[in-house]
């Protein structure tokens, strides 16, 4: 084939129900990146910034309510100037809408002028194209409706300068292919690729969404990722554990009324997610404000069981959701896919192993060969039942060995001179725990199900469909799917911690008929660790940058949401 074909301009395709009118500004974000704008208007992704804050801000300035722009015979008969704002104009034929921020009529000549942040741009024609092509469109929007153009404008606010963009024949011819072009990618529902070591990447409110440095590191690339998909945790998990405390909404701070710690007000900017354990109360304005800025709510039993979650209208990417359930109906599909996690599951149980085990040289190595060899044996089976034994032989041998890595202190007065028996580890139990050791597993492992339930929410997947495990009435399948590589790394390393540097102790559980728990207590300060675990920062395996635990579990969601939908060939566990 040749390369002159893809210089051939096709025509879009007619507008129809399944690809409506293309917003004007997202012919503005596919002139700047084609692959932001299929993000943003064909998968509905979102993410707020500073950068996208302050460009709101402009422009509910100017889009306060005026007069409407006259008729075009009207124009041509009034000889003052006026103005309109907030100008919507579609048209079929274009296959475009858009919103005018100023339309100036005078002397006959309407001028369409947009807002930008900012300020001016020092280039040979006064502004980058996209923003020329956006105006333009917003020119060829006013001419199909009878009125006269000549040019149109940029008004930059922070510098406070007007730039004319002149509408010639390459300008518009340059318009109207950016519009069929960016129909004709939607139209076939193939993501463009990211760009390569681009300066436009760092700024881009979609960064942590597109992953570009790390979809072209996993495509071969030989050049480093930038660590730009993986800001700082700004926003943390509010966790409320006190039983009978309230939360309700105070101006933009949620306040926490608890009788047992006192109150507290938190600011809703700060809160990435909520969790209520036991009986805690929230008001409707405070839900209600939660929803409204994407902030999930999950409920917990007392005990840390998950038992559902509340938010907003949610991610609207419909097109990962569909990828999800037709890959989840491919049998082969969704054995490469749990072959590969649950050999990262056996690979993680052997480092926790190995790092911690400082015991019997020899069995330390019978062990870890065991669970070599169960790896191997993973990566090569072609039965799903088959792989299941695997992955629970692989269980049986680690959890054997974890009781080896418990070293409490021996300053522990809770011991009361029985040795380690407190913190005693033989198997591991649930439903309900009957020690400690698996109190504690249990609740870290119900409360690292919540996190990832509320990250594949976030990324667009239902948690509830999984690839590996099997779907199962209100089971978020999907989030025990992704949590198994991370249970060792992380929900057992938070429980060796604890024991190990005595965080917690025997006076932290109580026992009875229905099983061992923690006491409120306990559980604060082991949810407390829980949570520094995911704030811990590690360096990841495959893009060599460093990141939050909590930031790498999202990192791995949009991963599977990629291979999902086709961009990566494996899904890369960590």
């Amino acid at each position: 084939m040749s390369s002159a074909q893809f210089d051939l301009h096709l025509p879009a395709p007619p507008v129809t129900g399944d690809i409506p009118l293309v917003p004007a500004r997202m012919v503005n974000e596919f002139v700047y990146c084609p692959r932001l704008a299929y993000l943003m208007w064909a998968q509905s992704e979102w993410a707020e910034t500073g950068d996208t804050v302050e460009g709101r801000r402009v422009h509910t300035r100017v889009d306060r309510s005026n007069p409407p722009l006259p008729a075009p015979e009207d124009v041509e008969a009034k000889p003052d100037k006026i103005v309109s704002r907030a100008l919507a104009l579609s048209s079929e034929r274009l296959g475009v809408i858009a919103k005018i921020d100023i339309a100036e009529a005078e002397d006959g000549m309407v001028t369409p002028v947009d807002y930008k942040r900012g300020r001016r741009p020092h280039v040979a024609r006064g502004a980058y194209e996209p923003e020329r092509v956006q105006v333009c469109l917003q020119a060829l929007l006013l001419e199909e409706h009878g009125y006269r153009v000549d040019e149109g404008a940029l008004w930059y606010v922070e510098s406070r300068e007007r730039v004319r963009v002149v509408l010639d024949e390459e300008l518009r011819r340059a318009t109207q292919e950016a519009v069929s072009r960016l129909r004709l990618t939607v139209a076939n529902g193939r993501i463009p690729p990211p760009l390569r070591d681009s300066p436009k990447c760092p700024r881009c409110a979609l960064v942590s969404i597109c992953l570009p440095d790390e979809m072209n590191a996993l495509g071969g690339s030989d050049l480093a990722p930038r660590p730009i998909a993986v800001p700082a945790d700004e926003a943390l998990p509010l966790v409320v554990q006190s039983q009978r405390a309230r939360v309700s909404k105070e101006g933009d701070t949620l306040k926490i009324a608890d009788e047992e710690q006192g109150d507290t007000t938190v600011r809703l900017i700060e809160v990435s997610d909520v969790a209520l354990f036991g009986n805690v109360a929230i008001t409707s304005p405070a839900l209600t404000a939660l929803m409204e800025r994407e902030i999930p709510v999950t409920f917990h039993s007392h005990g840390g069981w998950f038992r559902g979650m509340a938010h907003g209208l949610g991610n609207r990417n419909a097109e990962v959701r569909t990828a999800q359930y037709r890959v989840s109906f491919d049998d082969g599909a969704c054995l490469r896919f749990a072959r590969d996690l649950v050999s990262a599951k056996i690979f993680n149980q052997r480092t926790i192993l190995r790092r911690n085990w400082r015991g019997d040289r020899d069995t330390r190595k019978e062990t870890l060969d065991r669970l070599g060899a169960a790896r191997r044996s993973a990566s090569r089976t072609s039965v799903l039942a088959e792989l299941r034994g695997i992955e629970g032989d692989a269980a049986a041998v680690y959890f054997r060995a974890f009781a080896r890595l418990l070293t409490p202190p021996e300053t522990d007065s809770s011991n009361d001179g029985v040795g380690l028996s407190p913190f005693r580890f033989e198997t591991r139990n649930r439903r309900p725990p009957t020690d400690p050791v698996n109190a504690m597993l249990s609740l870290a492992y119900a409360m690292l199900a919540r996190h990832l339930t509320v990250t594949l929410a976030s990324v667009g997947l239902d948690p509830y469909r999984g690839l590996f495990h099997a779907p199962r009435h209100g089971r978020p399948a999907l989030a025990l799917d992704l949590m198994e590589p991370f249970r060792p790394i992380i929900a057992d390393s938070v429980v060796l911690a604890a024991v190990n540097t005595g965080e917690v102790s025997a006076s932290d559980f109580v026992s009875g008929a229905t099983g061992t728990a923690l006491t409120p207590a306990g559980r604060r300060r082991f949810v407390s660790a829980f949570e520094r675990r995911l704030s811990q920062e590690t360096t990841h395996p495959l893009f060599g940058y460093r990141l939050s635990m909590r930031r790498l579990l999202t990192v791995q969601a949009r991963l599977l949401s990629r291979h999902l939908l086709g961009e990566l060939p494996t899904c890369p566990h960590y």
